[in-house]
């Protein structure tokens, strides 16, 4: 976990108040100080007459960029897009095909992409939350945010694009940072756990006559074997002890000496999706050597290196449609000639090509075959000086785990095991202006026993954007933001388009920009 170095308990606050007027920037200004916590760093103590300066003063992280309302940037007048964008957002969806069973019917999918907007929120939770574990004390900044996505497309034969609700999402980030040790001492032993002056038990079967043990008693023997119980402490240095009998109380300073509690990440996500998921992602900054702030902007891959399966809607174990990292599908290039070409047992033996042929096909290929090339589309016309880049996921290769709970429909039909995340926090230089930027790639897998041969088959079910602060995106842009976000009926339904639902349903409260 990362941790900052502070000359005091008001540094953060100090920090966040001073930053916008910083020569540095702010993303610089709030990543300054950031480094590894390791085991020979100094531990705080945690004493109580401090809880309030301490919880008010809890350290946020780089989850303190978030707060506020982001949207939707479309990126339409950068001249690389070459295809304009009805949403900044693309989002790719694998399900089982209708009629199949994954216990019988193997092979069959149905697959959706399309281009989407978005609100998502950030509001901080004022103060630390003190979670206690005895001798060590974590002190959380929490952050709530809340995600509305909707669909965007273009119907043949109306003028105007149509908008439907297609997911909703609430949760918490938390920044995992402050970590206190909390030694015991004779106040909070006479609160918590009561003292007995004198022990019965001790004196019927040890002969121990004091009071209050808190230390442990040690069996010891004399030359002619005649038993005895001692304290710990009046064990004389290399003599031979038989049996030990822990202590039952504590005593003042208990827990000084460790061991030392280090978070195997700073960042902790949960999420709850009415598909009937319930995620728990753990994760950190990416640092690039020594630095957590990145100069320049995200680099995403070209050509034949855009093939890569971790980042691809069409899996290895979908066949990856024939191709590989050694033998790739350049996806800076027009798609293959089979992709639009009849396939037969004679072009396509092992049907591998007809299984991926329609993703492919699309019309927002190569989008839709991998999705964060739009990310990095955005970025070709912008002068990013910098970024943070967080990475999380719920499966870790080593340490402490996130996870995934699922209602029984989602595990019987479409058991969602993985979800990868990624997320960039930029600063993107306009007009001479300094303007926060924020672009993610999320990557759900499902599993199905779909192989002919019986294997089990990943799909991965993938969602990118590009986000700014509602004040900062065009007023063409902002307008369609706020027609489908802030005035449209809050009883909209998911499945309804937009234009479709009745607006007298009581609309929300009004669009953030333009509140006082």
């Amino acid at each position: 976990m990362l941790k900052r170095k502070k000359d005091g308990l008001d540094q953060q606050g100090q920090l966040l108040r001073t930053s916008a007027e910083s020569t540095k920037g702010y993303l610089a200004t709030l990543m300054d100080g950031y480094s590894k916590l390791l085991i020979d760093d100094p531990v705080r103590p945690f004493r109580e007459e401090n809880l309030a300066e301490i919880a008010n003063n809890v350290d946020y992280g780089i989850l303190a960029a978030l707060e506020g309302t982001w949207v939707s940037y479309n990126a339409n007048y950068n001249q690389n897009i070459k295809r304009p964008s009805l949403g900044s957002g693309i989002h790719t969806t694998i399900m089982p095909s209708p009629g199949t069973d994954q216990n019988r019917i193997p092979g069959k999918f149905s697959f959706d992409t399309e281009e989407y907007i978005e609100k998502l929120t950030f509001e901080i939770v004022p103060g630390g939350v003190r979670n206690r574990g005895g001798a060590s004390e974590l002190f959380c900044g929490a952050v709530k945010y809340d995600q509305t996505i909707k669909s965007v497309n273009k119907v043949e034969g109306k003028p105007d694009l149509e908008y439907a609700g297609i997911h909703e999402e609430n949760g918490m980030y938390l920044w995992l940072s402050d970590v206190y040790n909390y030694a015991a001492t004779k106040e909070t032993i006479e609160k918590d756990r009561g003292i007995h002056a004198f022990s019965q038990e001790d004196y019927q079967k040890y002969g121990y006559k004091g009071e209050y043990r808190d230390e442990p008693l040690v069996q010891v023997k004399d030359d002619n074997g005649n038993v005895s119980y001692i304290l710990l402490s009046e064990l004389k240095e290399g003599q031979e002890y038989f049996e030990i009998i822990p202590a039952q109380e504590i005593k003042p300073g208990d827990g000084i000496t460790g061991p030392y509690f280090i978070p195997d990440y700073s960042i902790s996500r949960s999420g709850v999706i009415p598909h009937g998921s319930t995620i728990t992602l753990l994760g950190d900054i990416a640092p690039s050597g020594p630095n957590y702030l990145i100069s320049g902007a995200p680099q995403f891959p070209y050509g034949d290196a855009t093939w890569q399966p971790d980042h691809l809607a069409i899996s290895p174990t979908m066949g990856g449609a024939g191709a590989s990292v050694t033998n790739p599908i350049n996806l800076d290039q027009p798609a293959p000639a089979w992709v639009h070409e009849t396939l037969t047992d004679e072009n396509d033996p092992g049907s591998n090509k007809i299984y991926t042929q329609r993703i492919l096909a699309n019309d927002l290929y190569p989008y839709c075959v991998r999705p964060d090339m739009r990310l990095r589309d955005t970025l070709s016309g912008q002068n990013v000086a910098n970024y943070v880049l967080i990475q999380m996921s719920s499966k870790m290769k080593t340490g402490a785990q996130g996870g995934i709970l699922n209602v029984p429909f989602v595990n019987r039909f479409v058991p969602t095991v993985e979800v990868d995340f990624r997320m960039w926090i930029e600063t993107v230089i306009e007009d001479g202006k300094e303007i926060l930027q924020l672009q993610y790639e999320q990557i759900i897998f499902f599993e199905f026993d779909f192989g002919n041969d019986g294997g089990t088959t990943s799909w991965p079910h993938i969602q990118v954007n590009t986000l700014r602060k509602i004040e900062d995106i065009p007023a063409d842009q902002r307008k369609i933001i706020e027609e489908q976000f802030f005035n449209a009926p809050s009883g909209m339904s998911m499945t309804t388009p937009a234009t479709n639902a009745e607006r007298a349903v009581n609309p929300p409260a009004g669009c953030p920009y333009h509140k006082s």
